[in-house]
């Protein structure tokens, strides 16, 4: 429990010195996306391609990742169910279903995985899973609903070319290709993605603190309904239904319960929040999502460290 605690203290240390510098804007207007594009274009790639590269691919059909895509499903089909019967329509429905399964894995899951479960591989099964099979599932629909891609084979080559234009994915593919042709890279070929990758989560984490300045209550506007549900099924529902299938049906217990628990209640990820930005979509809705599901992120996994860790 202590080692948690400690992992907790150092993510929120930071987090806090992220939302200082957005009070003083010492790094100058633009920091926060230049942080962000640092980690998510050059250093999450590299991070991420290290620890693949010498990672156990058998985590990727293990019975944690199955957990972890059924709860993700569970709460999706939830959302959906919900859209259906309140006739909230295809765009609504679609981003307010990943708002409630689609999990920070990058910015904060990492981290968290990092410094909290101790092992940052743990994360790669849920990323994979959201960047190759949800985002261009959910991107198609959107495509086909908003009309900003015309006829079903332009639809279906963006759905197809989503991934592989992804930074994280690629770095992530690569890091399976060499940990599955079995070649161990030499040491100074991998010490530059070392060396880059080592500033993913610090600027990831500056980045979402500089974020919290200056942000409005959110859950109040007429979106409140679907906010509240998303919420209720991201911070709640998704967590309880990783413990139930994890414990009661798969059988794990300790660390990994406790892992694919801490990764089911990481907050909503800010992916959709570009989805719904992106198709117009939705984004009061989505944005109040990320932001409340972010803040209930540390009490929820503190409740989640008490319970199981």
């Amino acid at each position: 429990m202590s080692g948690v605690i400690i992992g907790f203290g150092v993510i929120a240390s930071v987090v806090v010195i992220g939302y200082m510098l957005g009070r003083l804007p010492i790094l100058g207007p633009g920091a926060k996306e230049v942080l962000t594009k640092l980690a998510f274009y050059v250093a999450s790639p590299a991070l991420l391609f290290t620890i693949l590269a010498d990672a156990d691919l058998s985590v990727l059909v293990s019975a944690p990742v199955l957990v972890t895509v059924l709860s993700v499903v569970a709460v999706m089909a939830a959302f959906v169910a919900f859209g259906l019967v309140r006739r909230w329509g295809i765009g609504r429905t679609t981003v307010g279903a990943l708002s409630s399964g689609y999990v920070n894995a990058g910015n904060l899951g990492i981290p968290i995985a990092s410094y909290v479960l101790g092992d940052a591989s743990m994360v790669a099964p849920v990323l994979l899973l959201q960047l190759l099979v949800i985002t261009p599932v959910s991107l198609t629909i959107l495509d086909l609903h908003t009309g900003g891609v015309r006829g079903l084979g332009p639809v279906l080559r963006r759905a197809v070319g989503t991934p592989v234009r992804n930074p994280v994915v690629i770095g992530s593919l690569a890091g399976v290709a060499v940990s599955a042709s079995g070649w161990t890279p030499p040491g100074p070929l991998m010490e530059p993605f070392e060396l880059i990758g080592g500033m993913a989560v610090p600027a990831m984490l500056l980045a979402f603190g500089i974020s919290l300045h200056g942000s409005g209550v959110p859950g109040r506007g007429p979106e409140r309904g679907p906010v509240l549900l998303a919420v209720a099924l991201k911070s709640v529902v998704q967590p309880l239904v990783a413990w139930a299938l994890g414990a009661l049906v798969f059988g794990l217990e300790g660390v990994a319960l406790f892992a694919v628990v801490v990764l089911a209640a990481l907050p909503t990820a800010q992916n959709v929040f570009n989805y719904a930005t992106l198709f117009r979509t939705s984004e009061v809705m989505v944005r109040e999502v990320v932001l409340i599901t972010t803040f209930l992120t540390i009490p929820v996994l503190f409740t989640i460290t008490f319970l199981l860790g």
